[in-house]
């Protein structure tokens, strides 16, 4: 009896899904059999309609992110200080150039920057201020801040030579000397105007942002855009502090104390 029931059921679901299958249009065909001879239908793709059809899709191409910035928490040298208040990154942001003054003025771990002594930076305005001015005409360099870089690279010295090759009172290399057409990196005034033209030319690469010209005035331009800001040297994350320090006391010797880096400025003193 149950098996009877069991068939009848199967029968009917075949049944109503045929009738499903007539109303939908949809037609069964069965399998032909070996040896079938009857009639085939053949079915031809066309080139047209491969194009109305359209291309496959291809797989979306994966995006990468941006390259990450440096991250001056990572940064642990000895003016990690320094950089845990001022943002290191490109893009340029002279703006950033007051909370590096203002953090300056106020951490105590400035001390230990090894900065130029104001005694020096006076006998420096005092010996070849009147160089410094007639090399910051007409250009996007402040007096002050060309007198802040001479202190820190060699404190006055004409004579100096570092390791590196670096030659004279901005300490110039051969190869910037050369770009900058100095021929006697040894006579201060050819050294100073190959120097502020290099810093005029690292205010207008870097939209005037004295962070990024410092650092690249120590470091290279080229390693500060391959780096994407103030590269992780300890020298120079200690540089461009060091610098601003002086840059505090240059401008102290200015009959007008410059606001900005590219502020003109007439030293007080000078032979």
């Amino acid at each position: 009896m149950a098996r009877r029931i069991w068939i009848a059921t199967v029968l009917a679901v075949g049944m109503a899904w045929q009738v499903a299958a007539q109303d939908s249009g949809i037609r069964f065909v069965r399998a032909p059999e070996a040896g079938d001879t009857g009639p085939r239908i053949t079915i031809q793709i066309t080139e047209e309609d491969m194009a109305r059809q359209g291309a496959p899709a291809e797989a979306p191409a994966t995006a990468l992110g941006p390259v990450a910035p440096p991250s001056d928490m990572a940064y642990d040298g000895a003016s990690a200080w320094f950089w845990a208040e001022v943002p290191s990154q490109m893009p340029a942001d002279p703006t950033r150039f007051w909370a590096a003054q203002e953090h300056l003025a106020l951490a105590p771990e400035a001390s230990g920057l090894g900065a130029p002594r104001l005694d020096t930076v006076s006998r420096i305005a005092a010996t070849h201020g009147r160089e410094i001015l007639a090399a910051t005409i007409g250009t996007q360099v402040s007096p002050a801040f060309a007198l802040a870089v001479i202190a820190a690279e060699s404190a006055g010295r004409p004579e100096a030579v570092s390791g590196a090759g670096a030659q004279g009172l901005m300490q110039l290399i051969p190869a910037t000397a050369e770009r900058f057409g100095v021929e006697d990196s040894m006579d201060p005034s050819q050294n100073i105007a190959g120097g502020v033209a290099y810093l005029d030319w690292l205010m207008g690469e870097f939209d005037r942002d004295p962070i990024l010209v410092l650092a690249a005035y120590n470091a290279g331009e080229g390693a500060v855009t391959r780096a994407g800001g103030v590269p992780d040297y300890d020298e120079t994350r200690t540089y461009v502090p060091r610098v601003l320090a002086a840059w505090g006391l240059a401008r102290g010797l200015c009959n007008t104390p410059p606001d900005l880096v590219s502020d003109g400025c007439v030293f007080q003193v000078m032979n």
